[in-house]
């Protein structure tokens, strides 16, 4: 059995895809006998970030990082996110002339661009930097994949997809709730740069709903009065949340995948998304719902065209093991 080492600046309290998909990877790889070390920021200083607090920036001693990566003794090194962890790590590594691996999850020139002003030109040459390093990176679709090479990426790329609890995501009979339908689900951090504001302004029947929390909720629940905002759900009150909703809406366009995406077709529900990476990836026929340019169309043409059984079978052939078996199969011995 291997020893892992996992290097993340994105955990718990933190709720995102990125933070779901090591925690069900780590727990499958321990009940598959391997031993796995995580290295996040829990365990060390931080300060908010400036523009978007719910998300700290730790900053740990170099030497406290080093040590832990000494005393774990990995065969294999995996990091994850781009922050000040990964960043130490990436340079241990390097300093030992250890192979490792990365993974492209989140779209941080794009989010840092709306968020603080900072040009891409700035942000994608220190991405293609960091991942550079690497003796492979790994993406969860093939249309990101595309546009990272076309970008400049040059590590050898391999895919990593992600999963879904099934006991927890699963069709379920439609529970009334008051609501007038159909309703419209969204699940998600609460935040602009998550396209929320485009799914709120949609111009059709029946009820939005939100679950999750974030910077915008407190604005968008007085500007959107007629939407409902459920707040955070987690287990079986979110797997609950979606089989009452009669279609999901994704509205991000900077998103590299959408755990989300395949977590509402596992409860059985179409989904309505723009033709992006991510989701157009997922959406492959009019079954599973559409993706358009036009929001509002893709709703349109998912409640009309949208088979919740063939949602459900789809959703179902993405599990946490053959998501583990992929990533197991990227990774690369130190030397």
């Amino acid at each position: 059995m291997a020893r892992i080492l996992i290097a993340t600046d994105a955990w718990h309290p933190q709720v995102s895809g990125v933070v779901r998909t090591l925690e069900m990877t780590a727990l499958v790889l321990r009940e598959w006998g391997h031993v796995v070390e995580i290295i996040e920021p829990t365990a060390y200083p931080s300060v908010p970030t400036p523009f978007y607090p719910e998300i700290p920036i730790s900053y740990p001693r170099t030497g406290r990082v080093y040590e832990r990566v000494l005393k774990f003794r990995p065969d294999y090194v995996h990091i994850s996110t781009e922050g000040t962890i990964g960043l130490m790590v990436r340079q241990f590594c390097r300093r030992m002339r250890w192979n490792f691996t990365t993974s492209y999850h989140t779209r941080f020139p794009e989010y840092l661009k709306r968020l603080a002003g900072v040009p891409e030109s700035l942000t994608y040459p220190f991405l293609k930097w960091f991942h550079g390093g690497a003796a492979m990176m790994m993406v969860a679709t093939p249309s990101l994949e595309k546009e990272l090479v076309a970008r400049g990426f040059r590590p050898p790329i391999h895919r990593w997809s992600r999963g879904v609890d099934l006991g927890t995501f699963r069709p379920r009979p439609k529970v009334e709730s008051g609501h007038a339908r159909p309703v419209l689900l969204y699940v998600g951090r609460v935040s602009h740069e998550k396209g929320i504001d485009d799914f709120l302004e949609l111009k059709t029947p029946g009820t939005k709903v939100i679950v999750g929390d974030g910077p915008a909720r407190a604005s968008l629940e007085k500007q959107y009065p007629d939407a409902v905002f459920l707040g955070y759900r987690s287990g079986q009150a979110l797997g609950e949340a979606y089989a009452a909703a009669d279609l999901f809406v994704f509205p991000s366009k900077t998103d590299t995948f959408g755990v989300v995406v395949i977590e509402a077709l596992a409860s059985g529900l179409p989904v309505a998304a723009y033709p992006v990476t991510g989701p157009g990836d997922i959406i492959t026929n009019e079954k599973l719902g559409a993706c358009d340019p036009d929001l509002g169309a893709a709703v349109a043409r998912a409640l009309a065209t949208g088979d919740p059984a063939a949602c459900a079978a789809e959703g179902a052939t993405y599990t946490w093991e053959n998501c583990t078996r992929q990533f197991l199969a990227n990774m690369v011995p130190l030397r």
